[in-house]
């Protein structure tokens, strides 16, 4: 399919969900996007999923639907273990307002969303290195079932600014310990059902005090 078909695809697919449709020119980025995912998956192990619609299923409409549910007032996100750029370049995508970091310590990951902001025209860095060497805090740290995710958490806590979020893409089973991990500085909104998903949730949690 082409990208304008891919995005027309995924479109429907929102309207499905209960969601917004997007405007023609950026649904067509999203089909960028995608099309460049499947070709470098192909050779670098992004995902699991590897045809266009299992892509716009599995990954790109929670992506969206994550971007959509940021809280207003975020101007910096850092998207930890970005992996495929999931959700961070949705979120740059859905919401332009905020300078979105995408963080990937391993080499081949990191090239290609190195491409991937190149093919898209949009201002997103990489930080194509472990996110403990990132210097300052961020409005917002997302985390997307990460390798090793109670260690992301422990990382991801020192990003947060004072007030900042915390966001979580996991499973429910799994919220519990994450929250424990994070600690009793951050209050947690309810966890919201990712879309097209049967037990993954999005959880925010709000710093509320400096950390020590």
């Amino acid at each position: 399919m082409s990208d304008s078909e891919i995005g027309a695809r995924l479109n429907t697919l929102l309207v499905e969900a209960g969601l917004e449709p997007m405007s023609s020119r950026k649904a067509k980025h999203f089909g960028a996007y995608i099309s460049l995912f499947i070709r470098w998956n192909r050779k670098v192990n992004l995902s699991s999923v590897r045809d266009e619609e299992g892509m716009i299923s599995s990954h790109i409409i929670e992506s969206i639907y994550v971007a959509l549910k940021l809280p207003m007032g975020i101007h910096t996100v850092l998207d930890l273990g970005s992996g495929g750029g999931l959700p961070g370049i949705p979120i740059a995508l859905c919401r332009p307002e905020i300078e979105v970091t995408l963080a990937e310590s391993r080499g081949k990951k990191a090239a290609f969303l190195m491409e991937a902001i190149r093919v898209l025209g949009i201002g997103t860095k990489v930080h194509a290195d472990r996110a403990e060497r990132l210097g300052g805090v961020f409005d917002c740290v997302t985390l997307r079932a990460v390798d090793k995710m109670v260690v992301a958490v422990e990382v991801a806590v020192r990003l947060v600014k004072p007030d900042g979020w915390l966001a979580l893409m996991t499973t429910e089973a799994g919220l519990d310990r994450l929250k424990e991990i994070a600690g009793s500085e951050f209050s947690w909104r309810e966890a919201l059902r990712l879309r097209r998903s049967e037990s993954k949730v999005l959880a925010l949690g709000r710093r509320l005090n400096c950390p020590p």
